[in-house]
């Protein structure tokens, strides 16, 4: 029976790596895997981690099952960054641990589908991911665009999908630093959205990857929260693998807004349900590093001035990106500042991303997606060189 089973293709991204690896330059400069780099080009180990797992190698006395919906505490102490103070004191949010941002995106959507979504609105381009998820669980994908040539969001476009999802649709947003834009909706733009959901039966489901890596932790879900504040129900996947930097750990939580207390336990018996069935319990470690990061001041406070070193330096790497285009123009590169996160979008073609690598050593994903942090300053002014050939000649 298995030898039915046709060839899938090769996942564009893995083989990039594997062609950056085999590279024999020196200079050469990665840009597709979409991890934080340091100036220096690592990927490191957040210090408050490190102290919060010192702490559990001392501490931890169990190594039991804590059942498919994982570390309450963890989630529990998540929640507070997430959600604002009313959200959470009328009894409408419950939650979950999942085995990173990807299992709660999966559990969000396979939640709505047994509530009877038979179709998910999807803004494009967007993280890869998304759509192999919905079509895995035969949900039928609705695609509207997200961005504009000029580099900000199409909210009409968003605010169409939303009027057009009805009852047995659901809309799935970017809570922030849009994988692979970078373009998020303006504080306006949010409120336009959550007056469109507010008028609308469609589900809100929203994904926040990235919290605290674009303009400050409560900034980035100020957003979400406007939407949450306006519709009587929503689902929420969130994801720590970037912003505490636990991207093997697999660490994320889930969270549904139900109309009423009253109803909330239904829902998240069938999320537990849905978790039993798919991975029965989620993996612990990375989700108590982050428990006993957020129970501790001390450590928060360390874990808050690290985000906030990864957000300048990407904020440092995006103006300097847009500064070079205003001194050579046609770089497409100016958008760049105003943007968000670790990633952007170049208006590159196949060639001239194909030129890049095979002439420059510069390896990006063929949709000209770039990893901002894969920037610094020791290989800004050749990327820069580098573009402009392409380019310009």
């Amino acid at each position: 029976m298995l030898e039915n089973l046709p060839a899938q293709p090769a996942d564009a991204l893995l083989a990039l790596i594997k062609m950056h690896a085999d590279d024999p330059r020196a200079d050469k400069i990665d840009l597709g895997v979409g991890v934080y780099r340091t100036g220096d080009g690592a990927t490191p180990v957040f210090k408050a981690i490190k102290g919060a797992e010192a702490r559990l190698v001392a501490e931890q006395d169990s190594k039991s099952y804590l059942g498919p919906e994982g570390d309450s505490r963890f989630v529990e102490a998540l929640q507070t960054y997430i959600f604002d103070g009313e959200s959470m004191t009328d009894g409408r949010i419950a939650g979950m641990q999942t085995p990173g941002g990807t299992g709660a995106v999966r559990l969000a959507l396979g939640l709505a589908k047994k509530a009877g979504v038979t179709k998910v609105y999807l803004g494009v381009p967007s993280w890869p991911n998304h759509a192999q998820i919905i079509a895995d669980l035969e949900l039928e994908t609705v695609t509207f665009n997200h961005a504009r040539e000029d580099g900000t969001a199409d909210l009409d476009a968003a605010l169409n999908a939303i009027r057009e999802a009805g009852e047995r649709g659901a809309v799935l947003l970017h809570g922030c630093c849009h994988n692979p834009t970078g373009i998020d909706y303006t504080a306006d733009e949010w409120s336009a959205i959550a007056a469109a959901f507010a008028e609308s039966p469609a589900l809100p489901v929203l994904d926040i990857a990235y919290q605290g890596l674009g303009q400050g932790m409560e900034e980035d879900v100020a957003g979400v929260r406007t939407v949450l504040r306006a519709v009587p129900q929503a689902l929420v996947a969130y994801s720590c693998d970037k912003n505490f930097g636990l991207y093997r750990d697999r660490v994320g939580a889930f969270y549904m807004m139900a109309k009423s207390g009253d109803t909330l336990e239904a829902i998240a018996s069938n999320a537990n349900a849905l978790a039993r069935a798919n991975w029965s319990m989620p993996p612990d470690h990375g989700g108590a590093a982050v428990r006993v990061v957020l129970e501790d001041e001390g450590l928060t406070a360390e874990w808050l001035d690290e985000l906030e070193t990864m957000r300048e330096r990407m904020r440092g790497v995006r103006e300097r990106l847009a500064a070079a285009d205003a001194e050579v123009t046609g770089l497409g590169l100016a958008a760049l500042a105003g943007q968000n996160g670790l990633f952007a979008m170049l208006p590159l073609t196949s060639e001239q991303i194909a030129r890049l690598r095979d002439d420059h050593g510069i390896y990006m994903a063929g949709s000209g997606r770039i990893n901002v942090a894969g920037l610094h300053d020791g290989n800004i002014p050749k990327f820069i060189a580098a573009l402009a050939d392409v380019t310009q000649g």
